[in-house]
């Protein structure tokens, strides 16, 4: 009965609700941007994905061959961690990102200055969480100085409704889970290249109907 009806009771898996007072308000405020941008303005989903560990496998890889996916190592020998800033433009797919040797508060404000630097004329609508590097007093004086800057919070426990961290499920089921990085140099420089070409292939990205990317990339991970 229970495979009949495709019940599985074993398995158990996790929800958190959002005790957001203003969960409904926000949660309007970020769909609305990402379905009715603003004229001439460009909407940005920014977030950090922290600790990547760089990881030099012990041995080498065996290739991918018929009925049998290409497979590493468990064992691994560590070398430090890098951490990701990226910038998701919701309208095209761009990915704009920086990695740094730390998570803090200067660093995301030097990357969000290097975002604005890339769009010089524009209005940006940022779509962030309330993570405790993005508030500080230095981030407000940046943003009181800059006012075509604008943030839009999503609400506490709902990064879901943030697209970049789609971007780095993607990232990190394709790309940082079969990474060898013997340094935090090399670490970078495949992160680099991966971003590379997720950007020279965005003519072929667009949302499918349950609001997943569609992109190259991603279907040969399929």
């Amino acid at each position: 009965m229970l495979r009949a009806n495709g019940l599985k009771p074993h398995l158990v898996r996790t929800y958190k609700v959002s005790r957001d007072p203003e969960f409904a308000a926000k949660v309007t405020d970020v769909v609305g941007l990402y379905l009715n941008p603003p004229q001439n303005a460009i909407v940005l989903s920014v977030d950090e994905k922290t600790q990547i560990h760089a990881l030099e496998r012990t041995h080498r890889p065996l290739p991918l061959r018929e009925g049998r996916a290409r497979r590493h190592t468990h064992d691994y020998k560590p070398h430090g961690v890098v951490d990701l800033y990226a910038a998701l433009n919701v309208a095209n797919g761009e990915v704009t990102h920086r990695c740094t040797d730390s998570h803090a508060a200067k660093g995301f404000l030097r990357f969000m200055k290097h975002v604005a630097r890339r769009h010089p004329r524009q209005e940006l609508h940022i779509v962030l969480d309330h993570s405790s590097t993005h508030g500080t007093a230095e981030v407000k004086e940046w943003l009181a100085k800059i006012p075509r800057v604008h943030f839009h919070y999503t609400p506490t426990s709902a990064s879901w409704l943030n697209q970049v961290e789609s971007f780095f499920g993607i990232l990190g089921k394709q790309s940082l889970g079969v990474a060898h990085s013997p340094s935090k140099v090399a670490l970078r420089e495949h992160i680099d290249a991966y971003i590379g070409h997720w950007n020279e292939r965005l003519d072929s990205l667009h949302l499918d109907e349950t609001g997943r990317f569609d992109h190259p990339l991603v279907e040969a991970n399929a």
